[in-house]
């Protein structure tokens, strides 16, 4: 009968000879995920920081190359779902500052952006309008939505997808005023 081989652990010489020949292309296969040159390369970097903090448990005879390109994947699968939570609160704020904004300045404009955000939503498929004003109006999350109307959460994404590419293409004429909000208040 025959041993197995041996646990070998990671070294450093090993370690460095990794990063060296991984460390790019890795960063390249982040990039195609979080379309950010910068933030890849910070999830890359934690990637060999985990493995050399957990060189002692790293068997050298398996394939590293995998154990980092799954690393990498879960990283940024992680990043992009913190994102979307952050991008969706400031989202929030901001369109809360935009209501505050026309009613101090304008009500007329912020008549007209709400006559053209009903229009473009009445634009939308029926389910997909439903959708949309269950996460926006009533706060629900996708989770929620998705069990509430027994469709997939990946669905409920679709159409969220779907309403805010309707609502940016509606809007589009309301962007001059919308930058100015946001920057000037």
């Amino acid at each position: 009968m025959s041993k197995p081989p041996a646990h070998t652990t990671l070294d450093k010489a090993l370690f460095e000879q990794l990063f060296k020949t991984h460390f790019a292309p890795l960063c390249n296969y982040a990039v195609q995920y979080v379309q950010d040159a910068d933030s890849a390369k910070d999830i890359t970097q934690k990637v060999f920081i985990n493995l050399w903090e957990s060189r002692e448990n790293i068997d050298t005879q398996k394939s590293i190359q995998s154990y980092l390109y799954t690393s990498v994947r879960n990283r940024c699968l992680n990043y992009i779902r913190d994102h979307k939570k952050y991008r969706s609160q400031v989202l929030d704020l901001e369109i809360n500052d935009i209501e505050i904004a026309f009613e101090e300045d304008d009500p007329q404009e912020y008549s007209d952006l709400e006559s053209k955000v009903a229009e473009a939503l009445q634009a939308l498929p029926e389910k997909c309008r439903q959708v949309f004003e269950m996460s926006r109006f009533k706060e629900m999350k996708y989770k929620e939505i998705a069990l509430e109307l027994d469709i997939s959460e990946k669905t409920v994404e679709a159409h969220m997808s779907k309403a805010l590419k309707t609502l940016k293409e509606f809007l589009k004429d309301y962007v001059r005023i919308l930058w100015l909000i946001f920057f000037f208040h």
